[in-house]
């Protein structure tokens, strides 16, 4: 066995990989640890307990989350881009998923993701606006079924029902 520490990032991306494969209880330093080829030194190095370890995971998906949508915020594409573009990201993200597996028995998971699909809501209602659509429901419409996509055909994301669904968006306006 390695005995190399490795650093909180390439755990964190380990934890992100085992949590899409395997579920939440994939996150503990022992088994990670052998996945990664190294001893539980390396992890309790970088990490006072699992706690912190999933923490750390909590708040690096957050922030990247919404970083993403500040981001899309200044992108200067026509809006119907721009919300197809914003679906696939979301549904092209195993790690979307997982997460919100995990946030069903775990209460700062759910807050987390609580606030970032908050955020995505107003974001999704100011594209909304752009298409004259300003009935909030429609934006909620758009992201239960970013949620539920992934839910209903796991394997592959199904591109074509969001398109769909933004092509309606397109013929409201």
């Amino acid at each position: 066995m390695n005995s190399t520490r490795l650093s909180p990032e390439k755990w964190i991306d380990a934890g992100f990989a085992a949590l899409t494969a395997h579920g939440p209880s994939a996150l503990a330093a022992e088994p990670m640890a052998r996945a990664l080829g190294t001893t539980k030194g390396s992890f309790y190095w970088h990490f006072k307990d699992v706690p912190t370890y999933h923490a750390a995971l909590v708040r690096q998906w957050h922030s990247q989350a919404l970083s993403d949508v500040m981001t899309r915020l200044t992108d200067n594409n026509p809006p119907d881009i721009r919300l197809r573009s914003f679906g696939h990201s979301i549904l092209d993200n195993p790690t979307e998923t997982a997460l919100r597996v995990w946030a069903q028995n775990d209460s700062i998971v759910a807050a987390s993701l609580n606030e970032v699909d908050a955020e995505r809501l107003t974001f999704l209602n100011h594209l909304l606006k752009q298409f004259d659509l300003r009935n909030p429901a429609f934006g909620e419409a758009i992201l239960a079924t970013l949620v539920g996509l992934p839910q209903i055909s796991a394997d592959t994301p199904s591109h074509a029902a969001f398109d769909a669904l933004v092509d309606t968006v397109v013929a409201l306006a």
